[in-house]
C-alpha cells in the first residue's frame, strides 16, 4: 500500500466513526468542526488577483459566492462544493481552487449551496442552478472575455450536483458548459454498484450508513432513480468533455467507472484517472497521491481553456 496513504489510516478510520454518530446527533456541531478544521487554510495557496465573497439573490433568499481570479483568466469555472449534500462550504478549499485558478487560467466562482436536510433536493441544485445563471450573465465582472467559456466541477456530492446541473441547463434549453471536472463523485444514490456493496461496513471516509444518512437527508422520499439525483441513470446525450478521477479504494470507485462508461457510450467525451490506494477525498489531504491528481486535473482544464472555441 502507498506508505502516506497507510499512515493516515488509523486516523481516517477513527473520525469516519465518529462522523457518523455526529450525522446522527449533531449535524451543526459536525459542520462548525470542518470549518474550524479548514479556517487556517482561507486565502491561502498560490497569489491570485482577486479574491472576494459575493452575495446574488437565489431561488430561497441570499445565495453566497466564493470569487478566486487570477491573472487574465481564459475561462470561467463554477466549483460545487461536496459534503454529502449535507456538509461543506463554498470557503474551505482555498489551497485547491486557487491552485486550479492559477495553473489552469480559470476565474473560480465556488457556490455556498443550501444543505440538506434543512433544505432536501431541489434547493441544492436549484442553487447551482442560480449561481450557473450568474456566472454566464457575468463574466465581464470575472474578467474573461470569450463569454461562452465556462466549466463546471466538484467532488463527490459535489460532482453530482455538477452533473445534475449540467443536464437542467440541456433540459431547459440553456447554453451548454464546455466541460467538467468530476473528482469521485457520488452518481447512484441507490448505493447497489459493486465497491459500494464490497466496502458497505468498511469505513474509510465513508460507509454504507454514513451514505444512507446523506441520501435520505437530501432526497427526503424523492425517487432515488431521479436522473437529477442520480444522474448515472439519465440520458447523458449532449454533455461536455469531462475528466474523472477516482482512488481505487473509494466506495463510490463503481460509480466513476460506470459513469465514465456511460458518459462514453452517450456520445461524449471523457479522460479516467485511477489512483492505485487513493480513498474518497484523498486529494484533500498533502500526499504525494493529491498533488498527482491534482496536477493531471488542472492540466486536462487548462488544455480544453486554451483550445480554439468549437474544440474544447
Amino acid at each position: 500500500m502507498d506508505p502516506e496513504v497507510a499512515a493516515l489510516l488509523p486516523t481516517l478510520e477513527a473520525e469516519t466513526a465518529r462522523t457518523l454518530d455526529l450525522l446522527r446527533s449533531d449535524i451543526e456541531g459536525l459542520r462548525r468542526k470542518r470549518d474550524e478544521l479548514a479556517a487556517p487554510t482561507r486565502g491561502t495557496g498560490p497569489a491570485v488577483r482577486l479574491q472576494e465573497d459575493r452575495v446574488i439573490d437565489g431561488p430561497g433568499g441570499p445565495l453566497n459566492l466564493h470569487i478566486i481570479i487570477p491573472e487574465g483568466p481564459k475561462a470561467a469555472y463554477l466549483h460545487i462544493h461536496g459534503g454529502g449534500w449535507v456538509l461543506g462550504s463554498e470557503k474551505n478549499q482555498d489551497p485547491m481552487l486557487r491552485r486550479l485558478a492559477t495553473e489552469a487560467g480559470v476565474a473560480v466562482v465556488s457556490v455556498g449551496y443550501r444543505l440538506a436536510p434543512e433544505h432536501p433536493y431541489p434547493a441544492g441544485l436549484d442553487d447551482c442552478m442560480a449561481a450557473s445563471r450568474w456566472v454566464e450573465a457575468s463574466m465581464d465582472i470575472l474578467g474573461v472575455e470569450d463569454a461562452e467559456a465556462i466549466y463546471i466541477g466538484g467532488e463527490s456530492a459535489g460532482a453530482n450536483l455538477a452533473v445534475a446541473t449540467l443536464l437542467r441547463r440541456r433540459d431547459e434549453l440553456e447554453a451548454p458548459f464546455r466541460g467538467a471536472v468530476l473528482t469521485f463523485g457520488v452518481f447512484s444514490a441507490i448505493y447497489d454498484l459493486p465497491s459500494m456493496k464490497a466496502m458497505w461496513d468498511r469505513e474509510l471516509v465513508l460507509s454504507g450508513p454514513i451514505m444512507s444518512c446523506f441520501s435520505e437527508a437530501y432526497a427526503a422520499g424523492r425517487d432515488l432513480r431521479h436522473p437529477y439525483i442520480s444522474p448515472l441513470y439519465a440520458d447523458l446525450k449532449g454533455l461536455p468533455p469531462a475528466i474523472f478521477s477516482v482512488g481505487t479504494l473509494d466506495h463510490l470507485y463503481s460509480d466513476t467507472k460506470l459513469m465514465s462508461e456511460a458518459w462514453q457510450a452517450a456520445g461524449n467525451e471523457c479522460v479516467v484517472h485511477e489512483y492505485v490506494d487513493g480513498f474518497h477525498g484523498f486529494t484533500g489531504h498533502p500526499i504525494e497521491l493529491a498533488r498527482r491528481a491534482h496536477s493531471m486535473i488542472n492540466a486536462w482544464l487548462k488544455s480544453r481553456v486554451a483550445a480554439p472555441a468549437g474544440i474544447a
